[in-house]
């Protein structure tokens, strides 16, 4: 349903969104590996803009925060990315579902979401430390992204209505979450 594309259209195929410690990098390699399709994450754009600024990512990081018009610049090469002929088939970042909307990009749009303790608990997994201060760090992060967003955009990022496919994932594995995203997508 969402893999036909020919000539001149946009090979975008699927765009993964959720919070950090959702599994959406996971998720993405399993499905291009799966269907031999390209993917960007939109981290990688930040650390391309970094090194074309001459930056380490720390310092863009710091800079984003003092000027949100580098934020917006971000956002806009990532849109430009998706938006081409030659994008890759997968767009992993938390408003790419959103930009696919907004663009009117006929794709397949997943939200993954997870409650704040499996997050934290995910995030304690893979980089280690106290299971209560991944929490405090995760609730912080999710708050100030909320409210730069809101501010940047205009956009809530509880609001699920750009997703064609929001899956719960706080009591489904990996492949699972892999197995209901295969599904919407067909062969």
């Amino acid at each position: 349903m969402y893999a036909e594309a020919s000539g001149d259209d946009i090979l975008l195929k699927v765009t993964i969104s959720g919070p950090p410690g959702s599994g959406t990098s996971t998720l993405v390699s399993r499905i291009a590996e799966s269907r031999g399709w390209s993917s960007l994450n939109g981290g990688d754009v930040f650390r391309e803009e970094a090194r074309a600024r001459g930056l380490s990512v720390e310092q863009l990081s710091s800079d984003a925060k003092e000027d949100l018009d580098v934020d917006r610049s971000l956002d806009a090469l990532l849109q430009k990315r998706m938006s081409s002929p030659d994008s890759p088939e997968i767009v992993e970042s938390r408003l790419s579902g959103w930009w696919a909307h907004l663009n009117n990009l006929s794709c397949l749009r997943v939200w993954v979401n997870v409650s704040e303790g499996e997050r934290a608990r995910r995030i304690q997994k893979r980089e280690g430390g106290d299971l209560d201060d991944c929490l405090l760090k995760s609730q912080k992060r999710q708050r100030d992204d909320m409210e730069r967003y809101s501010t940047l955009y205009g956009i809530d990022l509880d609001d699920m209505s750009p997703y064609n496919l929001v899956i719960d994932a706080d009591e489904k594995d990996e492949l699972a979450v892999f197995q209901a995203v295969e599904n919407e997508l067909g062969r």
